[in-house]
């Protein structure tokens, strides 16, 4: 899958690069063509009308636009579903490289999904048909197939790595050392804000509150809007490239990206091989760049943040999602029931 932050326009892989049809009690799935009352028109009309930000989304409906696309929605079944689940877990997942010089995509063998990775697939397609139904697409009383006679697969306990004082701070200067001058700045800010790379990436100037030292967020990945904080580095760092886009863009400058590319057409910048040499540089070992995002939770759970603030930064809507970091907050909760009720007799 490309880093980059994607626009949802639906694009697939080239023929080439996509799995073989799904082949469900002898029921061929072929190839999508886009049918009347099928998967592969409503697939695309959902992504007509979405305005989510996760980047992940048009890959994975593209994936269920291969195997389901000439069906008629109401001819799916668990099944099929089931299917195509199956596929996705015993194939192994491809990241998309690039394209050689005849145009060709790239694409390196990555190793065999996770059980979360497949559940997001199946979470994609489930939302899919749960909009369907609420905009009248599908006939009265019809019943998703993803909720039907399938289970989700175990995952893992999530991973709450966070970085050390000493590994943040050789990070941080291995950013600032840098090829790609605007690093240093979204490492503090995902530091700081605990912000998504898609949320961050997706800033362009005219999101940035320079007077209330805010950056906005109009739709998260979760739906809702959100407002960043941004602490004194951060707006300094802030000052000092927006003065140089400025004068670069001149009157162009609001649209533009926060963290574009320095090259190319000025999109969002694929900075991950940025990110890997500033970690082999930093010799920070098993850090993935949604750690930071970890790292700020982390952080403000050891320095007496409740569980309900964190969830506030994070923007999570369910306080499940924080509890990850409640064994965190043990100390500031003996603190609290000692000063509140240590004194009953």
């Amino acid at each position: 899958m490309n880093d980059v932050l994607i626009s949802f326009s639906f694009d697939l892989p080239s023929s080439d690069t996509r799995p073989s049809p799904a082949i469900v009690h002898g029921h061929v799935c072929p190839r999508p063509g886009i049918a009347a009352g099928s998967v592969a028109e409503l697939l695309s009309q959902y992504m007509s009308v979405y305005r989510g930000r996760d980047p992940s989304i048009g890959q994975r409906l593209g994936f269920w636009r291969d195997h389901l696309g000439m069906l008629a929605v109401t001819e799916v079944t668990d099944d099929h579903v089931y299917e195509g689940l199956r596929h996705l877990r015993e194939t192994p997942a491809l990241r998309y490289l690039g394209k050689d010089a005849n145009d060709r995509p790239i694409h390196k063998v990555r190793g065999k999904r996770t059980p979360a990775t497949v559940n997001r697939y199946l979470a994609a397609l489930g939302g899919v048909f749960s909009w369907a139904i609420r905009e009248r697409q599908v006939p009265r009383g019809w019943q998703s197939p993803c909720r039907r006679g399938l289970r989700l697969f175990g995952e893992a306990s999530g991973n709450t790595r966070f970085l050390a004082e000493d590994e943040r701070a050789r990070l941080l200067q291995a950013c600032r050392s840098s090829k790609w001058p605007r690093l240093y700045m979204l490492v503090v800010m995902a530091l700081t804000t605990g912000a998504r790379r898609g949320e961050m990436l997706g800033l362009r100037w005219s999101d940035i509150d320079f007077s209330r030292q805010e950056a906005r967020i109009a739709t998260t990945k979760n739906g809702s809007p959100k407002v960043l904080p941004l602490v004194p580095v951060v707006m300094e760092e802030l000052r000092r490239l927006h003065e140089a886009d400025t004068a670069k863009f001149k009157q162009g400058c609001p649209a533009k990206y926060v963290f574009r590319a320095t090259r190319g057409r000025g999109g969002p910048c694929h900075f991950h091989p940025f990110w890997y040499q500033a970690l082999a540089d930093a010799k920070v070992e098993d850090c993935r760049f949604h750690d930071l995002r970890h790292s700020c939770a982390s952080y403000l759970a050891q320095n007496g943040a409740s569980l309900l603030e964190i969830a506030d930064v994070l923007g999570h809507k369910q306080l499940a999602m924080t509890k990850r970091y409640s064994h965190l907050t043990t100390a500031t909760k003996k603190a609290l029931v000692g000063r509140v009720l240590g004194d009953i007799r």
